[in-house]
């Protein structure tokens, strides 16, 4: 069976790598179904579920969902490498721990007078937050 090989890379670290029979990413433009023999392409991510269909030796295959919000990905020769501005395994999500982020979050945020440039920096946490709370909500 056709393979696909995929990287989930975010800034910090490398959150995937390894085979895939097929991937559903997130773009900008709606979803894209990958599989083996996929054309190539490059598109802008937008914010929501990337689904990884891994092969699984006692189920056949079992599905990796991976929240993604800004980045890119490209797909060539049977490769797929997505740069995430920000990706979490939705399985590594504490509900309690993203609240109580999003709360300091706002708190710093509100801190700093209008104008401010840094408030982007806390708009932007408090939004990744946000997408973390709607998909692990919608998974549970």
């Amino acid at each position: 069976m056709a393979m696909l090989t995929c990287q989930i890379v975010r800034p910090d670290r490398l959150l995937y790598e390894g085979e895939a029979t097929s991937i559903v990413l997130s773009a900008v433009s709606g979803e894209i179904g990958v599989f083996p023999g996929h054309s190539a392409e490059v598109c802008a991510l937008g914010n929501g579920i990337t689904r990884i269909n891994v092969p699984d030796a006692s189920s056949g295959e079992r599905q990796l969902h991976i929240v993604t919000m800004g980045g890119y990905a490209e797909v060539a020769n049977d490769m797929v490498i997505v740069l995430a501005a920000h990706a979490r395994e939705i399985s590594d999500i504490d509900l309690e721990v993203v609240r109580e982020t999003r709360r300091q979050a706002e708190e710093k945020r509100d801190a700093l007078p209008e104008g401010d440039h840094g408030r982007a920096y806390f708009e932007e946490k408090i939004a990744w937050c946000d997408l973390l709370e709607k998909e692990a909500s919608t998974r549970s």
